[in-house]
């Protein structure tokens, strides 16, 4: 009998729906408390995931939802930044 590989599964912030963590996009916020978006999936950091929608990178903008993930305040230029790298996949 051949074994099931367990497929891990995370959850937008943008629209909440639960997705394959390949299928989405990771931000991270590193010990110097930068963030900036993880291509890789493996960087050092508290993470948060959002689709590869622009929608959903909207919505978590106008909820603050990556401000809640990352228990601080990010600023607006960080926002327009992350806004630029989604616009660049």
């Amino acid at each position: 009998m051949q074994k099931v590989k367990k497929v891990p599964m995370r959850k937008c912030i943008g629209c909440g729906e639960q997705r394959p963590k390949k299928e989405l996009i990771r931000v991270i916020k590193n010990k110097e408390n930068e963030v900036f978006v993880d291509l890789t999936g493996k960087a050092n950091g508290r993470g948060a995931y959002i689709d590869r929608d622009p929608q959903c990178l909207a919505k978590a903008i106008k909820s603050k939802a990556l401000n809640r993930a990352f228990h601080m305040e990010i600023p607006k230029e960080t926002y327009d930044e992350l806004v630029k790298e989604f616009e660049d996949l």
